[in-house]
């Protein structure tokens, strides 16, 4: 599929590539991700990237080095640049993620999100109710108030739910866990299927879950605090999911 000439700003991306070869490597990363180039095939040439996106040779060799650092390609003698099995990618990468979160199957790795999701959360509330402090314990009844005044706003309540979670994580003081879930559901969330259309009262249920798990937290029941967090994720999934959708083992 010929994708056009891309475009970049003066600076170099984050990850250090410059412009164009960050564009190409968006491109070419979404297209793999979305099956474009199924695993065991060769992308396109050098020359016909140099065509198709209308950049250099240093630039497509910059692109595929960057590839390969994300897991999605390997250079093979004689078969030119080859696209790798799912079993090689960094599914942590923002690219990588941002793409899976588009696919046909993208309620696939919704539903292991959730997975995730729980078993981190659930760890990381027990953790917060042991751990929290004081000034951490007046933001986490702040930001419980602040909910409060937000559930006519579905689009703010939102926001603020992702602070309230926020708050717990850094609680925890468990950097990784905090890590992993900020990185997937920063991308996940920009998917309708993960955010759905909540109603008044699916809000009102999620702020009774809430209070539920800032309760448990703040009297410094950790047992309490895991099982209140258990409930609100999946149970708030369970309302968002699409009802006719198949279920990730299914999938």
């Amino acid at each position: 599929m010929a994708r056009g000439p891309v475009s970049g700003d003066a600076h170099r991306s984050p990850t250090g590539e410059s412009p164009l070869a960050a564009a190409v490597v968006q491109s070419l990363a979404t297209a793999i991700v979305l099956g474009e180039y199924p695993p065991g095939t060769a992308l396109p040439s050098a020359g016909e990237l140099c065509e198709e996106y209308e950049v250099s040779r240093t630039v497509i060799r910059e692109a595929t080095t960057t590839l390969a650092e994300k897991g999605l390609v390997a250079t093979r003698q004689g078969w030119g640049t080859v696209v790798l099995g799912q079993d090689q990618w960094s599914l942590l990468d923002p690219l990588v993620l941002d793409a899976l979160f588009q696919r046909e199957d993208r309620l696939v790795y919704l539903d292991n999100l959730i997975e995730i999701r729980t078993t981190l959360e659930c760890a990381m509330a027990a953790r917060a109710a042991g751990l929290i402090e004081a000034e951490q314990s007046a933001a986490l009844s702040a930001k419980l108030d602040e909910l409060a005044g937000l559930i006519d706003d579905p689009e703010a309540y939102s926001r603020a739910d992702i602070e309230f979670h926020e708050i717990i994580h850094r609680a925890s003081r468990d950097a990784f866990g905090r890590a992993i879930v900020s990185s997937i559901q920063g991308k996940a969330v920009r998917s309708p299927q993960y955010s759905g259309d909540p109603t008044r009262e699916d809000i009102e249920l999620t702020h009774e879950a809430h209070a539920r798990v800032a309760a448990a937290v703040l009297t410094g029941d950790g047992d309490a605090a895991a099982e209140a967090m258990r409930e609100h994720i999946t149970s708030s999934w369970a309302r968002r999911r699409p009802a006719d959708a198949p279920d990730a083992k299914d999938a």
